[in-house]
């Protein structure tokens, strides 16, 4: 199945104090290695990169600069997460089987981990790329004070990318933005019209770069697998 995949980078970096997306990580950057992964991916045929304007440029200059074929074109995100990703969906090609939505702060995403919720999603019509929960979860009270556990069976934290049948996002979408329902990621515009979606359990570090801390992390995982 062809594979269109959105690739998410309008954030603000508000708690990273400078632009994560824009940080190091191996000698490119960390947006370049998220858009690297998706080039790398067989069954991937094209992705966008839905971002600010101001930085159109210097990625139009990354995809040339490293040959990334598949790159077709940068687009204006929106005020909040999921109008970004309304605005790349508008534009996916109708050849598209599937459509993959992918965090741009995601730069350990690799292009195995990506086949398998392409391959899940084709059987299924949704996918998640998820991990188990391992922490010892509290909740809390309005003074800040632990107020009691929470179990953590069947707890399981979403990650990117989402992959899902393209006419059911778009019909997801459709139904979200008549509600006016905000959502945080397309497996809640998948909740929202009732349809289920299958976990894809990621055993390979793949975390989001929020705070400087994750890009030392990010940096000894890189490094890593250069090595193997």
């Amino acid at each position: 199945m062809k594979l269109s995949a959105i690739i998410v980078a309008a954030g603000s970096s508000r708690r990273m104090g400078f632009d994560k997306l824009e940080a190091d990580l191996g000698g490119e950057s960390v947006l370049a290695r998220s858009m690297m992964a998706f080039e790398a991916t067989p069954s991937v045929f094209e992705f966008r990169v839905v971002t600010s304007l101001n930085k159109f440029e210097a990625i139009i200059a990354t995809a040339d600069r490293l040959g990334l074929n598949k790159f077709v074109e940068t687009l204006e995100g929106g005020a909040e997460r999921y109008l970004s990703v309304h605005a790349g969906l508008s534009r996916v090609s109708r050849e598209a089987d599937l459509v993959a939505v992918h965090d741009g702060a995601r730069p350990l995403v690799t292009p195995e981990v990506i086949s398998k919720c392409a391959s899940a999603a084709g059987d299924t019509g949704a996918a998640v790329l998820a991990h188990r929960v391992a922490d010892t979860l509290k909740r809390g009270n309005d003074q800040g004070e632990v107020a009691g556990a929470v179990s953590r069976d069947h707890l399981w934290g979403m990650q990117t990318p989402q992959v899902f049948r393209l006419e059911l996002l778009h019909e997801a979408y459709k139904a979200v933005l008549e509600r006016g329902e905000l959502i945080t990621d397309e497996v809640s515009a998948l909740e929202a019209i009732g349809h289920p979606v299958k976990l894809v359990e990621n055993l390979e570090p793949n975390l989001k770069i929020t705070v400087p801390g994750d890009l030392v992390v990010a940096e000894a995982v890189f490094n890593s697998r250069r090595a193997d």
